[in-house]
């Protein structure tokens, strides 16, 4: 099988290679184009979307639907979970004169938390699909577990499709919110799947600029717990806000611990996180910040709401001190793949016992 490669004293060189890795149905060889850059960068043309990897090794043993299940990468649901449950909390409790009252509308809660969920494993399909088309998930180059595009499990067409499913429960679960409580609810969820699509989509994908994160705080944390609030109670207050400030450094932690395990990877391919621009120390540092500034911002939470007990999700801070010290120890690849978890471990035990301070009320 040959190659032709053109290579240039000055600029960029641009050589086109058969790749062992993809096949089409119909078991033709498949072409990418790799951009050799000056820099030592290898940037990657975007695949056709009906072309698959050769699976790897590890992913071959998995079934069909377990492919998928991985795909929706379900250690970062609780991202999606926590806020619902903390900002319903929060609105469930609205003053009628000098007087706190509750009400619980079951069925705004269980939409919101499909919509949230559904926002969630549809930004993860389009992650899958875009780094997948570009490159970027590659085996080789990044450390975790299986991409449905990047290790061949499915071709760029069939994960957009799934994308796609994603989006569509995300506006079948919205619709009874944006009917029967308030219109503007529909520009919310416009604005989420937007910025879920060109968090890796698009020609230009805010994730790979270093705003990852910016996402990551608003749509997975003040987006998400405000207007769950707001579904219960038809307002928007500031227990809410600093309520969704914290989940939504929870969450961005997920984000930069996982951007650290992927810093070499992704500084391969020239994706540029925010992790790959400040690099490994100072993004350890941000994800202290994000891991303790909630437990900060706990004390106003249910100092200031007089719902004390919401205190309780101090509990989670021993959990948190785990996660950073494998952190602040040099833990790297494969180990921060347990710190994820254990990052997730936080967000879900912090957020159910803040929920749960929260419902209770003032005391």
């Amino acid at each position: 099988m040959g190659f032709g490669r053109i290579n240039r004293k000055r600029g960029h060189g641009i050589a086109l290679v058969p790749d062992a890795l993809y096949f089409t149905k119909k078991a033709e060889p498949a072409l990418h184009l790799q951009r050799h850059e000056p820099s030592g960068h290898v940037g990657i043309v975007e695949a056709p979307d009906k072309v698959a990897r050769v699976p790897t090794d590890a992913a071959t043993a998995l079934t069909t639907q377990n492919r998928w299940v991985l795909g929706a990468r379900p250690r970062t649901l609780p991202a999606a979970i926590a806020p619902v449950l903390v900002g319903t909390a929060v609105g469930v409790w609205t003053s009628v004169g000098v007087e706190a009252q509750f009400h619980f509308i079951a069925w705004r809660f269980l939409c919101a938390l499909v919509v949230a969920l559904a926002v969630q494993v549809a930004t993860n399909y389009a992650n899958d699909y875009s780094d997948g088309r570009r490159g970027t998930d590659d085996p080789g180059r990044r450390v975790g577990p299986p991409r449905l595009v990047g290790d061949g499990l499915a071709t760029p067409a069939e994960v957009k499709r799934a994308m796609l499913v994603a989006f569509g429960v995300t506006l079948v679960a919205g619709a009874p919110l944006v009917i029967l409580v308030d219109w503007r609810l529909a520009l919310v969820g416009v604005a989420s799947v937007a910025a879920g699509w060109f968090y890796t989509g698009g020609p230009s994908p805010y994730g790979y600029a270093g705003l990852g994160e910016v996402f990551v705080f608003v749509f997975f944390g003040l987006v998400a717990t405000v207007f769950s609030a707001f579904v219960q109670s038809g307002q928007i207050t500031l227990l809410a806000i600093g309520a969704g400030a914290a989940m939504g450094l929870l969450a961005t932690a997920l984000l930069v611990v996982n951007n650290l395990r992927d810093i070499p990877g992704d500084t391969l391919s020239g994706k540029r996180t925010l992790a790959v621009r400040l690099g490994p120390p100072k993004t350890r540092v941000l994800y202290a910040v994000c891991m303790l500034g909630p437990f900060i911002l706990l004390m106003f939470i249910a100092g200031c709401s007089g719902r004390l007990i919401g205190a309780a999700a101090f509990v989670a801070l021993p959990l948190a001190n785990i996660a950073l010290t494998q952190v602040f120890r040099g833990a790297e690849g494969q180990g921060l793949i347990k710190v994820l978890g254990r990052t997730g471990q936080v967000q879900l035990v912090f957020g159910v016992l803040l929920a749960i301070g929260l419902a209770i009320g003032p005391v």
